[in-house]
């Protein structure tokens, strides 16, 4: 019994020196757990050869430019890319092979702008710019069930839907294959409309396609551009460069 009670005076006698120095101790925590980010942060930098973009402060302005950026998992002889969205125009159309990088550009866009607006160093060359978006909102992928009662193309309409519901001038886009799973003329027009709609909103959107429509439309249209993954025209291999 002696020793038990010995053992609580010491642990209590210990609980009671910590306790005195409780906030110097929260604060050196806290201290410590920034200064953890902020080497995990260099580090990291210095692996990806990342480097801190530059932050659009330029009022009701959302210049999004790439220099030489590359999607944080790829390694090796990575074909680095560069574009430009929002200043004449803010929907990017992106065309090109299957297995061309479409679907991959869309990716390096969207992680590339939400580690900026974490604090993170992004693998890209200086001359990048970031705006401050509210929110990234991407549709990517096959989402259907079965559970659900949700195909293809209802899968996508649903996220479309809450897309544009929900987004703003101040948001960025990302939309893989826009209109896909239906009947190709009638998902050609409703990817129009859904575009046009994008062009009078103001939003920042980069969508990638396959319809031919899309592509005249965007050459058409004063707001929006066409891009392309470009493939060697003579073994038809994807060159994985965004013209």
């Amino acid at each position: 019994v002696q020793e038990r009670q010995e053992v609580d005076r010491i642990l209590a006698s210990l609980s009671a020196q910590v306790g005195a120095a409780a906030e110097d101790i929260i604060t050196g925590i806290g201290a410590l757990a920034r200064l953890d980010v902020a080497m995990a942060k260099a580090y990291y930098a210095e692996k990806a050869r990342a480097i801190e973009p530059e932050i659009s402060k330029v009022p009701n302005t959302r210049m999004l430019r790439l220099v030489n950026a590359r999607h944080p998992l790829l390694r090796g002889d990575v074909v680095p890319l560069s574009l430009e969205i929002g200043g004449d125009f803010n929907v990017l159309i992106i065309s090109g092979p299957n297995a061309g990088g479409k679907t991959v550009a869309l990716k390096t866009i969207g992680l590339l702008v939400l580690m900026a607006q974490a604090g993170l160093p992004i693998p890209c060359a200086e001359g990048t710019v970031m705006p401050v978006y509210d929110n990234v909102f991407a549709d990517i992928g096959d989402e259907q069930s079965i559970e659900a009662t949700l195909s293809t193309f209802s899968a996508h309409i649903r996220n479309i839907a809450h897309v544009v519901k929900d987004s703003t001038p101040d948001s960025l886009v990302l939309l893989d294959e826009l209109g896909i799973s239906t009947d190709p003329g009638e998902g050609a027009a409703l990817a129009q409309a859904t575009l046009t709609h994008f062009v009078g909103k103001g939003t920042n959107v980069v969508v990638t396609t396959h319809y031919s429509e899309l592509k005249a439309f965007a050459h058409l249209t004063n707001g929006v551009r066409n891009a392309s993954m470009d493939f060697d025209p003579v073994t038809l291999a994807p060159s994985y460069h965004l013209s």
